[in-house]
């Protein structure tokens, strides 16, 4: 049996969070918890969402306590805060900090028996639905409008913890590529990235089936050729990319990662690394580790990426064509090739360790061991 979990009514498009103000009417909510981050407000993305919000009469208290990897206190520090303001739903504004934040409040405040935060992580046994969540991305890659996913970083460990649970998914998402237009270059590659390691992770982990298949070959092909667009600024790239990296969540929600994202994970915590940057480090690394393991499914990810000529190759060859292809798009949006800059080789056996107790590990295609991640930390320190 398989499960498939997505947001009631999603809006897709420029102008998408027009929608905003008669979504929340129509659902009979009275005051907004808005949560979004300082460099939103400071820029002036946020404010086109609180000035519909204002036009329309609508009360709303502004959170903006979020780090760019959400902590246990910034959760906590959520909680407080909304249970002062008195609201009954939450608009989430900008990438996967803000919405796993608002996912991590709306789940605490509608179950308080896991007001210990760190309780949340893995499967919790959750009894009720979140407090409502109308979720607005600003970056074009977690998809965490679409997810039963978020991450929390717990500062005192040293470590991310991933929380998976169907009672946080946003009831709404407005996936508006104009909110996204502010993005510098640098970010807008570190997203589309993590989106194209979601899209290809979701691909070939285990729990992958013919459904989920559907939306991330779609992704991987949307992506590919948006992404250098999209970095670029035009708003064609910003769009598809919008796009791709949604349906690439549509999928992985429901099906799991892989080692990728538990090698990723101790990165942001312990060196605050970006995630879709450490994705997008590790990816290639990772795809030719697990390669015999997939079946003939990387021919299928070259062609959606545009190699030529993948029927008349081997399995080794396509294998390599996909793994190149990756690499390729990395190098064209400005991604670094390893590790080196960022990791201390002091920190290997942790960051193994981390890696191996991450909750993405187990859906990786290859079975592994810390050994196994310790020499693939390595491989990308060379």
């Amino acid at each position: 049996m398989n499960r498939f979990v997505l947001n009631e009514t999603s809006y897709h498009g420029a102008g998408a969070i027009t929608s905003i103000p008669e979504e929340i009417k129509a659902r009979g909510f009275k005051k907004v918890f808005v949560a979004s981050d300082p460099d939103l407000v400071k820029f002036g993305v946020c404010a086109k969402v609180t000035d519909l919000l204002e036009k329309a009469g609508i009360p709303y208290t502004l959170f903006t306590d979020i780090k760019p990897n959400p902590t246990i206190e910034n959760v906590q520090a959520g909680v407080a805060s909304f249970k002062e303001c008195g609201a009954d739903c939450i608009v989430a504004i900008g990438g996967g900090s803000s919405i796993d934040t608002a996912k991590a409040v709306g789940i605490v405040i509608a179950n308080p028996e896991f007001a210990d935060v760190r309780s949340l992580e893995g499967v919790a046994p959750t009894k009720n639905k979140c407090v409502p969540i109308l979720a607005v991305p600003t970056t074009a890659g977690t998809a965490a409008e679409v997810t039963i996913n978020y991450v929390i970083t717990d500062v005192e460990k040293n470590r991310k913890m991933v929380c998976v649970d169907v009672h946080d998914i946003p009831v709404v998402a407005f996936i508006d590529p104009d909110m996204m237009s502010t993005m510098p270059k640098g970010l807008t590659a570190a997203t589309g990235m993590d989106a194209l390691t979601h899209a290809i992770e979701g691909y070939i982990t285990k729990g992958a089936w013919e459904l989920s298949d559907m939306f991330h070959l779609k992704a991987i092909e949307i992506i590919s050729r948006s992404l250098r667009a999209a970095v670029e600024g035009t708003a064609d790239g910003r769009e598809g990319m919008a796009l791709g990296q949604y349906v690439a969540g549509m999928g992985f929600s429901n099906v799991g990662l892989g080692i990728v994202h538990s090698m990723a994970h101790p990165l942001g915590a312990l060196y605050d690394t970006p995630h879709g940057v450490a994705n997008a480090i590790i990816l290639p690394t990772v795809m030719e580790y697990n390669a015999s393991e997939t079946g003939d499914k990387y021919k299928y990810i070259a062609q959606a990426m545009g190699v030529q000529g993948t029927e008349n190759m081997s399995a080794d060859e396509y294998r390599k064509a996909a793994v190149d292809a990756v690499k390729k798009l990395s190098l064209d949006v400005g991604i670094p090739a390893d590790l080196k800059d960022i990791v201390k080789k002091e920190d290997i056996p942790f960051l193994a360790q981390s890696a191996y107790d991450d909750a993405c590990r187990p859906g990786n295609p290859k079975d592994t061991s810390v050994a196994d991640i310790t020499a693939l930390y390595e491989s990308l320190m060379k």
